[in-house]
């Protein structure tokens, strides 16, 4: 039997706003753990990590904000995430912003490698994420995970030296519409699949996501998924401090949720961006509670056969 391991990652560092430190505490009041167990899984609930100390690290950008910190959240992170992997676990990180990423997926990539599978990332979020360490601007490394567990060298020195990064052919993105222009740049140059809101618009989820999890399995890959808040419709999910309009709707993102489950392919997850402070009697954390019961096999509509 799978084994899924929830592993709290309390991290607000990489943001602009308090309280994506209560994200987990919100996911555990929302029943994630019962609702998953309903569905047949173990849950283990691991706890919440905790930074290393870091002191003193030097950067030329004078915009970063909270520099040790984000090192220290990342060093303990990716321990956590590998020693929380295995062929029987699923480790579920719950959030948190999203630097925990420059953690969570050097972590599960660290163990893929260890069992010689490819690792592939499934990007759901309003965001690439792919800004370095010299072209942002706003100093929040929040914005930085992609371009870090892609391999970018302008983290070279600074934060945790990769063990093994993730190849940019092997992240897919959906759901995106707001890059800034450094990071349209980072995109345009590089091999990351990238599905916004205007190719949803035209093409839906479905295929693109389909094509994607042929490319996972042709590869014996194994499939992490880092869910940002602000991937979905404000009007749905208000409790993120990153609110883009335009965002996916319930049933799109139900919809993905249902092809991964059936897929097979997801071995991790990544919860982000909750900010609880900002939500409305908690509708946002039971939302992505039931997204997660749809990834693992709860389905919207159970339409019952009637009798005429």
């Amino acid at each position: 039997m799978v084994k899924c391991m929830l592993v709290g990652a309390p991290v607000e560092c990489g943001a602009y706003r308090f309280g994506c430190l209560m994200g987990p505490d919100a996911y555990r009041t929302a029943g994630l753990k019962p609702t998953i167990e309903a569905l047949g899984y173990e849950v283990h609930d691991l706890g919440n990590v905790a930074p290393r100390s870091i002191k003193g690290t030097p950067h030329p950008n004078a915009s970063i904000h909270n520099l040790d910190e984000t090192i220290g959240w990342a060093l303990s992170l990716e321990e956590a995430a590998y020693n929380a992997s295995s062929p029987s676990n699923f480790p579920i990180f719950l959030g948190g912003d999203h630097s925990l990423s420059i953690g969570t997926v050097p972590g599960v990539t660290r163990r893929a490698a260890e069992l010689g599978r490819e690792q592939f990332v499934l990007w759901l979020d309003a965001h690439p994420d792919i800004h370095t360490l010299k072209t942002t601007t706003s100093g929040h490394l929040h914005g930085t995970p992609v371009a870090y567990f892609t391999g970018k060298s302008d983290f070279n020195g600074t934060f945790p030296d990769l063990k093994h990064r993730v190849k940019p052919a092997n992240v897919c993105m959906m759901g995106i519409r707001s890059v800034d222009p450094a990071e349209n740049e980072h995109l345009i140059n590089s091999q990351i699949v990238v599905h916004d809101m205007r190719s949803i618009d035209e093409h839906g989820v479905a295929a693109p996501l389909r094509a994607f999890l042929d490319r996972v399995q042709n590869a014996n890959g194994v499939l992490h998924v880092s869910l940002d808040v602000d991937f979905l419709e404000p009007n749905i999910a208000p409790a993120v401090g990153t609110t883009v309009p335009g965002g996916a709707t319930f049933r799109e993102a139900h919809l993905i949720m249902e092809m991964l489950c059936d897929s097979g392919l997801v071995t991790s997850l990544d919860l982000v961006e909750l900010n609880p402070f900002l939500d409305e009697r908690g509708r946002t954390a039971s939302l992505m509670v039931d997204l997660c019961a749809s990834l693992f096999g709860r389905k919207v509509l159970d339409k019952p056969t009637r009798s005429f």
